[in-house]
C-alpha cells in the first residue's frame, strides 16, 4: 500500500508536489481535472481573463500569462504591474503608427514583440538613428538609457508588445486609449 508521507520511494521532487495542491487533488484525476481550474483562478496573484481587467496590479506579488495579456491588449498603453524598480507596460500599435520618437535618460527599456512586424530605430540624437532592424513576433530589443528610439508598425496587424522599464516611467495605474492621449499626458 502506498503512504503518501512515505518520500523515499518517490522522485526528489515528490515532496513539493505533496504539499503544492490540496489533499482532495492527491489521488482522484476526476476531481484533479474537474476543480484545478477553479483551484487555480481563485488563488491570489493568479489572473484568469475571464473575470479579470487589465490594470495596474503592482507592487502586490503578480503571476500573468505574458503572451496572452501583451495580445489581448487593445490600449496604446497599459501599465500592467509598477514596482519600486520597474514597470511592465503593454502597447498595441495600429497599423502604420508608432510608439513615438522618444528618449528616457534615467533608465533602460526591454520590449519584446507578440505579435505582428515593425521596424525599431536607434541612436544618440534625434537626428541621426543609425541603429535600424526590422522586427517581428518573438524578437527582443534592448534599449540603453540615453538612446532615441521609436518603433514602427510595418505590418497588416496592430504591432503587440509588452515593455519593461527600469525604473518605472509612467504613473502608477496608466492607461492611454491611443497615442494622441500620451501624448496629451504630461509624461509621455
Amino acid at each position: 500500500m502506498y503512504y503518501p508521507r512515505n518520500f523515499q520511494m518517490l522522485p526528489w521532487f515528490a515532496q513539493q508536489m505533496y504539499f503544492m495542491y490540496p489533499q482532495c487533488f492527491w489521488f482522484n484525476p476526476q476531481m484533479n481535472e474537474r476543480y484545478m481550474k477553479y483551484y487555480l483562478d481563485n488563488q491570489q496573484g493568479y489572473t484568469n481573463f475571464n473575470n479579470q481587467n487589465l490594470q495596474d496590479y503592482g507592487p502586490q506579488p503578480f503571476v500573468i500569462d505574458i503572451d496572452e495579456a501583451t495580445k489581448r491588449n487593445n490600449t496604446f498603453r497599459t501599465i500592467l504591474w509598477t514596482g519600486d524598480n520597474f514597470q511592465v507596460s503593454l502597447m498595441s500599435i495600429p497599423v502604420g503608427g508608432d510608439i513615438g520618437l522618444e528618449v528616457h535618460e534615467d533608465g533602460d527599456q526591454f520590449i519584446r514583440i507578440e505579435d505582428g512586424d515593425g521596424m525599431v530605430l536607434m541612436g544618440d540624437s534625434k537626428d541621426n538613428l543609425d541603429f535600424q532592424r526590422r522586427i517581428e513576433e518573438d524578437d527582443a530589443i534592448m534599449i540603453p538609457n540615453g538612446k532615441w528610439h521609436n518603433i514602427i508598425n510595418t505590418g497588416n496587424e496592430p504591432l503587440k508588445l509588452y515593455a519593461i522599464y527600469a525604473p518605472p516611467e509612467h504613473p502608477y495605474g496608466t492607461i492611454h486609449q491611443t497615442k494622441e492621449d500620451a501624448q496629451a499626458s504630461e509624461r509621455y
